[in-house]
Protein backbone atom coordinates (compact mmCIF):
# COMPACT_ATOMS: atom_id res chain seq x y z
CA UNK A 1 0.00 0.00 0.00
CA UNK A 2 1.63 3.25 -1.15
CA UNK A 3 0.23 6.73 -1.94
CA UNK A 4 0.52 7.92 -6.38
CA UNK A 5 3.20 10.01 -4.92
CA UNK A 6 5.35 7.20 -3.82
CA UNK A 7 4.93 5.63 -6.46
CA UNK A 8 5.92 8.63 -9.01
CA UNK A 9 9.36 7.76 -6.76
CA UNK A 10 9.11 4.19 -7.51
CA UNK A 11 8.66 5.00 -11.20
CA UNK A 12 11.41 7.62 -11.17
CA UNK A 13 14.23 5.18 -9.30
CA UNK A 14 13.34 2.91 -12.36
CA UNK A 15 14.81 5.30 -14.85
CA UNK A 16 17.73 6.55 -12.50
CA UNK A 17 20.12 3.04 -13.37
CA UNK A 18 22.73 4.53 -10.93
CA UNK A 19 22.78 4.65 -7.23
CA UNK A 20 24.46 7.95 -7.07
CA UNK A 21 21.97 9.93 -9.52
CA UNK A 22 19.25 7.94 -6.97
CA UNK A 23 21.15 9.67 -3.93
CA UNK A 24 21.31 12.99 -5.29
CA UNK A 25 17.36 12.52 -6.65
CA UNK A 26 16.87 11.79 -2.58
CA UNK A 27 18.67 15.09 -2.04
CA UNK A 28 16.79 16.73 -4.23
CA UNK A 29 13.31 15.65 -2.73
CA UNK A 30 14.70 16.87 0.63
CA UNK A 31 15.75 20.20 -0.91
CA UNK A 32 11.85 20.74 -2.31
CA UNK A 33 10.77 20.11 1.27
CA UNK A 34 8.99 23.22 2.96
CA UNK A 35 11.13 24.43 5.93
CA UNK A 36 9.83 23.68 9.61
CA UNK A 37 9.57 26.09 11.31
CA UNK A 38 12.09 26.40 13.50
CA UNK A 39 9.70 26.45 16.53
CA UNK A 40 8.80 23.41 15.70
CA UNK A 41 12.60 21.79 16.01
CA UNK A 42 11.90 21.02 20.33
CA UNK A 43 12.87 17.81 22.13
CA UNK A 44 9.02 16.92 21.78
CA UNK A 45 9.42 16.50 18.33
CA UNK A 46 12.76 15.17 18.47
CA UNK A 47 13.19 11.84 16.97
CA UNK A 48 15.75 9.86 19.22
CA UNK A 49 17.86 6.60 17.82
CA UNK A 50 18.90 8.71 14.45
CA UNK A 51 22.79 9.96 14.17
CA UNK A 52 22.03 13.13 12.71
CA UNK A 53 19.46 15.35 14.31
CA UNK A 54 15.65 14.85 13.09
CA UNK A 55 12.16 16.06 13.85
CA UNK A 56 9.10 14.95 12.93
CA UNK A 57 5.94 16.95 13.31
CA UNK A 58 2.48 15.21 12.81
CA UNK A 59 -0.53 17.30 11.06
CA UNK A 60 -3.69 15.12 11.09
CA UNK A 61 -6.91 17.08 10.39
CA UNK A 62 -9.82 15.39 9.90
CA UNK A 63 -8.73 11.87 9.86
CA UNK A 64 -6.09 12.50 7.25
CA UNK A 65 -2.34 11.64 8.12
CA UNK A 66 0.57 13.74 6.93
CA UNK A 67 3.73 15.23 8.84
CA UNK A 68 6.08 17.72 8.37
CA UNK A 69 9.74 17.30 8.98
CA UNK A 70 13.60 18.48 9.12
CA UNK A 71 17.16 17.12 9.79
CA UNK A 72 20.42 18.96 9.86
CA UNK A 73 21.71 16.18 7.09
CA UNK A 74 20.88 16.55 3.68
CA UNK A 75 20.52 12.47 2.69
CA UNK A 76 18.30 12.35 5.71
CA UNK A 77 15.93 15.44 4.79
CA UNK A 78 15.53 13.58 1.59
CA UNK A 79 14.71 10.38 3.60
CA UNK A 80 11.59 12.55 5.40
CA UNK A 81 10.63 13.73 2.08
CA UNK A 82 10.38 9.93 0.59
CA UNK A 83 8.39 9.23 3.59
CA UNK A 84 6.18 12.42 3.38
CA UNK A 85 5.30 10.46 -0.11
CA UNK A 86 4.93 7.86 1.58
CA UNK A 87 2.21 8.40 4.13
CA UNK A 88 0.88 12.10 3.98
CA UNK A 89 -2.50 12.06 2.79
CA UNK A 90 -3.25 8.69 4.24
CA UNK A 91 -6.67 8.03 6.62
CA UNK A 92 -4.97 7.42 9.86
CA UNK A 93 -5.68 4.21 10.36
CA UNK A 94 -4.03 3.18 6.60
CA UNK A 95 -0.63 4.68 8.15
CA UNK A 96 -0.53 1.40 10.31
CA UNK A 97 -1.13 -1.03 7.01
CA UNK A 98 1.88 0.66 4.93
CA UNK A 99 5.13 -1.44 5.42
CA UNK A 100 7.57 0.77 4.73
CA UNK A 101 10.45 -1.18 4.68
CA UNK A 102 9.51 -3.33 2.06
CA UNK A 103 7.96 0.08 0.64
CA UNK A 104 11.55 1.24 0.49
CA UNK A 105 13.08 -1.96 -0.31
CA UNK A 106 11.49 -1.11 -3.74
CA UNK A 107 13.93 1.79 -4.09
CA UNK A 108 16.82 -0.46 -3.02
CA UNK A 109 17.44 2.14 0.05
CA UNK A 110 17.86 -0.20 2.51
CA UNK A 111 20.96 -1.49 0.60
CA UNK A 112 22.70 2.06 -0.03
CA UNK A 113 22.30 3.06 3.36
CA UNK A 114 24.75 2.61 6.27
CA UNK A 115 23.67 1.25 9.38
CA UNK A 116 23.25 4.78 10.98
CA UNK A 117 21.55 6.06 8.29
CA UNK A 118 19.06 2.63 8.19
CA UNK A 119 18.80 2.90 12.12
CA UNK A 120 17.72 6.34 11.58
CA UNK A 121 14.83 5.74 8.61
CA UNK A 122 13.68 2.68 11.14
CA UNK A 123 13.21 5.26 14.16
CA UNK A 124 11.28 7.54 11.98
CA UNK A 125 9.15 5.14 10.43
CA UNK A 126 8.21 4.03 14.33
CA UNK A 127 7.91 7.63 15.62
CA UNK A 128 5.18 8.25 12.54
CA UNK A 129 3.06 4.80 13.77
CA UNK A 130 3.46 5.97 17.27
CA UNK A 131 1.34 8.76 16.31
CA UNK A 132 -0.83 7.06 14.29
CA UNK A 133 -1.82 4.56 16.59
CA UNK A 134 -2.39 7.18 19.28
CA UNK A 135 -4.42 9.35 17.36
Amino acid sequence: MATQAFEDIVEDFEFLEDWEDRYRYVIEQGKAMAPLDDALRVPATKVDGCASQVWLQPLINDGVFAFEGASDAMIVSGLIAVLQKLYNGLPVADVLLVDARAEMERLGLNEHLSSQRSNGLRAMIERIRLVASQA
